[in-house]
């Protein structure tokens, strides 16, 4: 059946055949409010840089019921040698970042959830197993979000004020579940390049989005899986300039240039590399606020509230 085939659960009609109010429902159950971009940074900066990484480790394989060991080693990797190397990046430089973790993954190794947040870093919901929310009921994916924050809070030390949802999908429910658990904001939405807050079914939510894009994102570039057809995308150091372009666009603009990347993808030794290449590109400019990016939004947030 051919995605324009498919029927609505709900009233089991085909796209075609919805009247004006089902359609526009849709469009705007979540949609993007204001922008919350600020007139300026702390400190005078002329832009703001919010590293992230995923630590998915196992969760992915173990989502799908892959416990063979070849595919479990692949997650294996991205804690034991690309946190690591990850970590002295930053410590270097002073940097500091966010890590969204799924709670599967904090269980296994606590003392990794707990060195972010010792480190000076900020710790964010990534699902329990790196589940497929958009399949689960809203029962089970509020059960899940919660138990998340509660795990990740007890092996951190810290209670999450923000979330990036498993690959980036936003149910229905979704966003009624992460105000519920009180979250600051959420950062899986693509409806800009800058902070904005969040309205639901027309009315501001008071949340700030903080968008991602796949092409701020390693994993759309670089991955190898053997028996699909997913191979890398391109060579290395054509990401770089690929991310190179798009700070020098939020510096001129005086915006949010913020990554998402994983250490099982980035930890590599030539993936290492272009990230040591994209932050001395970074450093070599006057005026950048490194932030986590619950210090991002807590900073859009209070000078959009100043304001009005």
């Amino acid at each position: 059946m051919a995605a324009s085939d498919k029927r609505d659960p709900l009233t089991e009609k085909l796209p075609w055949q919805w009247e004006e109010q089902e359609w526009r429902g849709h469009v705007e159950r979540v949609r993007a409010g204001r922008s919350l971009k600020p007139a300026t940074w702390p400190q005078g900066a002329k832009a703001a840089v919010a590293m992230s990484f995923d630590p998915d480790h196992e969760s992915i394989p173990l989502r799908d019921g892959q416990t063979q060991p070849g595919k479990l080693s692949q997650g294996e990797f991205g804690a034991r040698v690309g946190v690591p190397r990850i970590l002295a990046l930053l410590e270097r430089r002073s940097i500091p970042a966010t890590f969204f973790m799924p709670a599967v993954c904090a269980l296994l190794r606590p003392d990794e959830a707990r060195g972010y947040t010792d480190r000076g870093h900020e710790v964010g919901i990534h699902g329990w197993i790196h589940e497929r929310n958009m399949e689960l009921d809203p029962k089970n994916e509020r059960d899940l979000m919660f138990r998340c924050a509660d795990t990740l809070e007890r092996l951190s030390g810290q209670r999450p004020v923000g979330i990036r949802t498993p690959s980036w999908d936003f149910s229905d429910a979704t966003l009624a579940i992460s105000r519920e658990l009180g979250l600051l904001y959420d950062s899986s939405l693509m409806a800009d390049d800058d902070p904005y807050e969040i309205v639901a079914d027309g009315e501001p939510t008071g949340m700030v989005e903080l968008p991602p894009e796949w092409i701020r994102d390693d994993a759309i570039y670089f991955p190898m899986d053997r028996y699909t057809a997913l191979r890398p995308y391109a060579m290395p150091r054509h990401v770089v300039g690929i991310w190179r372009d798009e700070f020098d666009a939020a510096y001129a603009e005086g915006g949010l240039f913020q990554m998402t990347m994983h250490p099982h993808v980035i930890g590599h030794r030539s993936r290492m590399v272009v990230l040591e290449e994209l932050l001395e590109h970074i450093a070599g400019h006057e005026g950048i606020w490194y932030a986590t990016h619950a210090e991002v939004a807590a900073y859009v947030k209070s000078q959009s509230e100043a304001s009005s």
